[in-house]
This record gives C-alpha cells, structure tokens and sequence, in this order.
C-alpha cells in the first residue's frame, strides 16, 4: 500500500509542468525522498587496512545502508604529511556492470586523493561484492525484472540514492571529514545516481555527473530511448515478455518506467531535478555521440537549471561541457576537468 500511495503522488507530480517545478522545487524533492525513504539503521562501519596505492593509505569499507544491505567501499587518504586537518571528500559512483574497482573510478579516486581530498568509492546494489559473482551481472537484471513483477525496491538508480546518503551520514561523523566539503561524482550510471543525489540531498556540496544527465521524458517522446533501455535489456525484455507487450513500444517503455523508477519520466527527470542543486557548483559532462544520453534531451536539461542558478547568482557555478566526436565514453581530459571542478570549489 505505501509503493502505491508514493506512486500515485508521483504520478500526480508528473502531470505538473515543468514550470511548476521551477517556482516550487521542494516539491521534487520531498516526493523523490518520500519513493526512496525506509528505515534508517546505524551505519555501523568496519574499516580494515589495503595494500596503499601510490603510497596512499587505503581502507577496505563496509557500512549498513539499511536493515538487509551492507554496503562495500574504500577509502584512499590524502598524504597526511601535505594535507592537515579535517578533509574534503570526493566520491565516486560507476556505472552499469561495473564496480567501484573499475579503472576510471580508480583514477578518479586516486586524483582526488592526491589532491587533498579523501577519495570514496562504493559498490552499486547487485554490482561488484554486492553480487554472487564478485561483478554487474545478471543478478542486477534479475532484480529490476523482479521489482517490475512486485514494485518493490527501486535497484535501478534509487536505491543507490538512499545508499550514498547513509554513505554520507557515515563520513560526517569522521572526524577527519569536512562536513561542508562532501564532492559526488559518477560515470554512466553513476552519472543519473550524482544528479539525483545531490538534487535530493543538500549535503552534497559539489557535483560533477558523467555521461548521466538526460531528459528520460525527452527520450520517449522523440523516439530515442531504446539505447537507455538497452542498458538493462535482459530486465526490459523479460517484462516486455510477460506483460505481454512489444519490448519495442514506447508505451510499454513507460510502463516500465513508472514500474521500476516511478516518476524518472516526470517530477524525477533531471530537467526538474537539476533546478533543485542550485546553487551549489555543477559541472555537467556528456558526449555529443552518446545515444544512452541524447544530447538534446541534455539541453534541455541543462537550460531547465540556468535560471534557477541565475535567480541566486550563482550562474557561474553551473557549467556544461560537451565531448565532441565521442560516443557513451569519458575522455581523460573530461576527468582531469572534474577534478579542477572540486579543487576549485571544494578547496582542498
């Protein structure tokens, strides 16, 4: 009954236009974390010491994000020796059938540590340790497929959002940890997961979303959302096959999203979250090749947020870079700019 009552407040929310969202963004954000809300549980975090990387300290993580999930990750320390005091942090969140060990995550992880930061980085439900096989499998599938049957748990972009808050009421009790200074970032996946997190919640100081910003609704209505689906097609297909519906169909498409990701298409598509991250520094990165995130759907995206950044004087904080000739990939150089984004803003 309670999946039922948050969808419907969702779907009421999606009938609003845009323009609504604008004017009144608290909206957005207490419906996204009413769909995502359970149980809060201590994170009860271990620590165990990892071979160093580059000479920097590395600890294994685990925490509880809720009562059934404990959570993997990793820490890599700043040089104690060069940075002092109480930390910013950077996290890192990858992307489909990837894990937090994945090598742009890595890197990421690394040049933000040796930059002053402490580097983060967790593993996604059904990814990496959180799966039998120690990778994205076909367990991540499986789950969607099943939360598609059921509509219980959101293991598609979601729950990683409640995943990442507790991360967060975890790292703020460090008392290495500058509560001000919490950066999030993320690839593919990881991208949307940046962007819904931080829209959701203000702690994240500083975001830099990697090929994940998007119009989902933009995507159904113009006929370029099946690459996006495609990310997911074992789960897709299989509730295509047993609604009995083409996996081809735009209206099964939004079936399956109101199903698994309710209100992705609507109130919790980015042209009506980015607003909410206002005024907080945003870096957006996409490819202009990249069929997973069409490129005018990310336009309006981007164009969604500029006034409300405008409206706090903060338009030089929302930066939008497009890679040019370059499909669903990161570029070095597009790292290289997130992390002089955190330097920048986060001043470590």
């Amino acid at each position: 009954m309670k999946f039922l009552r948050l969808l419907a407040a969702a779907l009421l929310l999606a009938t609003q236009s845009a323009t609504v969202f604008a004017d009144a963004p608290p909206q957005a954000r207490s419906a996204y974390l009413a769909v995502i809300d359970r149980p809060r549980v201590p994170p009860r975090a271990e620590l165990a010491d990892m071979p160093a990387v580059d000479g920097l300290r590395r600890y294994h993580l685990w925490f509880w994000s809720d009562s059934s999930e404990r959570v993997p990750g990793y820490l890599l320390m700043p040089d104690p020796a060069q940075f002092k005091g109480r930390r910013p942090v950077v996290i890192a969140l990858h992307g489909t059938g990837g894990s937090k060990d994945n090598r742009q995550i890595a890197e990421i992880v690394q040049k933000a540590a040796r930059a002053g930061f402490i580097g983060v980085a967790i593993d996604g439900r059904f990814h990496g340790e959180r799966t039998r096989a120690g990778q994205g499998s076909d367990e991540y599938d499986a789950a969607i497929a099943q939360t598609f049957r059921s509509g219980q748990g959101h293991p598609l972009y979601f729950d990683t959002t409640w995943d990442v808050m507790r991360l967060i009421d975890y790292l703020v009790t460090r008392k290495d940890v500058d509560s001000q200074r919490i950066g999030l970032t993320g690839i593919s996946k990881g991208g949307i997961e940046t962007w819904l997190t931080a829209a959701a919640d203000s702690r994240v100081a500083v975001a830099v979303p990697y090929i994940g910003v998007q119009g989902f609704r933009w995507g159904l209505d113009n006929g370029q959302w099946r690459a996006r689906a495609a990310t997911v097609e074992s789960a897709f297909e299989t509730a295509a096959k047993e609604s009995a519906q083409s996996p081809r169909d735009v209206e099964f498409a939004r079936k399956f999203y109101a199903r698994v990701m309710p209100g992705i298409d609507g109130p919790f598509d980015a042209p009506q979250m980015l607003p909410l991250i206002a005024p907080r520094p945003l870096l957006v990165v996409n490819a202009d090749s990249d069929a997973n995130t069409p490129i005018a759907g990310v336009r309006l995206a981007v164009e969604s947020a500029k006034p409300a950044y405008a409206a706090a004087g903060a338009a030089d904080r929302l930066q939008f870079t497009i890679e040019e000739n370059t499909p669903h990939r990161v570029n070095p150089e597009a790292l290289d700019a997130g992390i002089a984004w955190f330097v920048r803003w986060l001043k470590p």
